[in-house]
């Protein structure tokens, strides 16, 4: 495992209104604004591009320090109890 791999970002995207079944996308990234930019093109993860293209807005609601294998811990259980805008809480920044 490369020093980056160890040293990313896992991060939660909250979407401004439900896509089909989905309401957060999370996801890692070692260089979390390149990745950021990326979706926010619709040339990142798949789900997103489709959300852009149906007018869904996100934003980053909360980010972990971590590698892929945090990022799966955290896939398991609901996003939604993860999210600090679920909860009424202020995100902490960048939209689509």
């Amino acid at each position: 495992m490369t020093t980056s791999e160890r040293n990313g970002v896992v991060y939660l995207l909250h979407f401004d209104q439900p896509f089909g079944h989905a309401k957060h996308y999370l996801g890692w990234a070692s260089r979390l604004d390149d990745r950021l930019r990326h979706h926010a093109a619709g040339t990142g993860a798949n789900l997103l591009r489709h959300a852009r293209l149906a007018g869904v807005s996100w934003v980053l609601a909360r980010t972990w320090p971590g590698d892929r294998n945090r990022e799966r811990q955290l896939h398991n259980g609901g996003h939604a109890r993860r999210c600090p805008i679920c909860k009424g809480n202020s995100p902490i920044g960048l939209t689509s």
